[in-house]
């Protein structure tokens, strides 16, 4: 079965999902999420996807919070100029936007259900959680075709 992403024919994810990054990838969340608590950090994780629905990170492109307002420190919201921003910088790079990375302040690294509702199917959503200022934990998520529900994605780690 294949689907259409930007104009490439992707194939659905294998039982096994996986992303790729780096350890400076990963370092450049997780201090994202730190410099950035108490609010949530966002940011767009670009690269490619393979035929297998495996992602590889080549990038990742921080972008800043629309909702950093006291009310809404749990929430993120990408404003569609900085999502067109990155966008146009991954296409000249000869890149695609593979998913998006976000923080929870003082929470698990797993999707809330505002994170269900919001979020597309094929991306990888990478979640940190940041606990009292610390990055504690760091997970991989994708969603359900259907958008029923989230499924741990396996992060591969290059060195």
């Amino acid at each position: 079965m294949l689907s259409t992403l930007c104009g490439r024919d992707v194939r659905a994810p294998s039982n096994k999902r996986m992303i790729t990054l780096d350890e400076q990838h990963l370092t450049d969340i997780r201090q994202h999420g730190e410099r950035d608590y108490p609010f949530e950090c966002c940011g767009l994780m670009l690269g490619r996807f393979e035929n297998n629905g495996h992602k590889i990170v080549s990038e990742t492109y921080p972008i800043s919070n629309a909702r950093e307002e006291e009310a809404k420190r749990n929430r993120f919201l990408i404003r569609p100029d900085e999502l067109m921003r990155g966008e146009k910088y991954a296409r000249e790079k000869g890149l695609d936007v593979v998913g998006f990375y976000h923080s929870h302040p003082d929470d698990r690294a797993m999707p809330s259900k505002y994170d269900l509702d919001h979020a597309w199917p094929t991306y990888s959503y990478v979640v940190v959680s940041v606990e009292k200022g610390h990055a504690i934990d760091l997970r991989s998520w994708e969603m359900e075709p259907d958008r029923s529900r989230f499924n741990p994605e396996e992060i591969e780690s290059m060195v």
